[in-house]
């Protein structure tokens, strides 16, 4: 990954009062914006990237406590104290924290894996959902 999204950052209002990489108003960010943001923060402050394993280890970490919150608001387990105290979106974020993380370190482009996915989905399924 370059180093554009530092170059992005200060030419799009970084808020100097924050923390590195923290923006000063909500925006949308393309999914190549997220991939070297990632990449950006990772290389300044993270201290680089965990291994390949660690970070598939640390996605089934992830995935899990969002399936843990999911299970007590929407399934049938009562939450304990503590259970609730992270939110869906937080865990939705770490959790694709960590699929950017992988993607970086695979040398894959989500944008380009996204479009073919759909296009597959698209393929196999035309009038498979339809009654």
């Amino acid at each position: 990954m370059d180093s554009r999204w530092g170059t992005y950052i200060y030419s799009h209002g970084r808020d100097e009062s924050r923390p590195y990489g923290c923006l000063k108003t909500k925006e949308d960010m393309t999914i190549a914006d997220a991939q070297r943001r990632v990449d950006e923060w990772i290389s300044g402050i993270g201290g680089g990237y965990f291994s390949e394993l660690t970070n598939m280890v640390l996605l089934t970490e992830e995935v899990g406590e969002l399936a843990r919150i999911m299970a007590r608001v929407y399934g049938d387990q009562v939450a304990k104290k503590g259970d609730l105290k992270k939110d869906i979106p937080e865990e939705l974020a770490d959790v694709l924290w960590v699929v950017i993380c992988l993607a970086n370190q695979c040398g894959v482009d989500l944008n380009e894996a996204l479009l073919k996915s759909f296009e597959k989905k698209t393929l196999r399924d035309a009038g498979r959902f339809s009654h």
